[in-house]
């Protein structure tokens, strides 16, 4: 079996000569060893030193020298919109409160489909949607390197 111990960035390799792709969930891209089905070489042992949080685009580095690319698989989420942004501010707060992993974005935040969240959001005033799309939640305070989104 192929192994991957190191991880690119997107844009810092050359993603171009991908031998294949991994199609990989949240929880998936947080793990630091585990074996990965590529989708045109077969399973790869990640490897790495500790968990880094892949994201979208990534690339693995196979110790024979080439590359796989890393896709974030869709999942089940909850798109929640609020009447304004203070009422977004107020929403984020109480799933911060909660340690839930979250997508911030400009007029609503996605979060992972969980009932309880759902109804917690629903008596703050919010609209839930369910929806299914890959997810890429904030790196937190703590985590190495930071979330930046383009």
């Amino acid at each position: 079996m192929r192994r991957a111990a190191t991880i690119a960035r997107k844009g810092t390799w050359p993603d171009h000569q991908a031998l294949g792709a991994v199609m990989l969930d949240y929880d998936m891209r947080q793990r630091r060893r585990v074996r990965l089905d590529c989708d045109a070489i077969g399973p790869v042992l990640l490897d790495i030193e500790r968990p880094v949080g892949l994201r979208e685009g990534d690339g693995l580095g196979l110790d024979d020298g080439g590359w796989v690319a890393v896709r974030a698989a869709p999942e089940d989420l909850l798109r929640i919109e609020a009447a304004d942004r203070l009422h977004l501010l107020r929403i984020v707060w109480h799933l911060g409160n909660r340690h839930c992993p979250a997508e911030i974005d400009d007029d609503c935040v996605h979060v992972r489909a969980d009932h309880v969240i759902a109804e917690m959001a629903h008596g703050l005033g919010a609209t839930v949607t369910p929806i299914t799309r890959p997810f890429d939640p904030e790196g937190g305070a703590y985590h190495a390197g930071g979330h930046h989104h383009g």
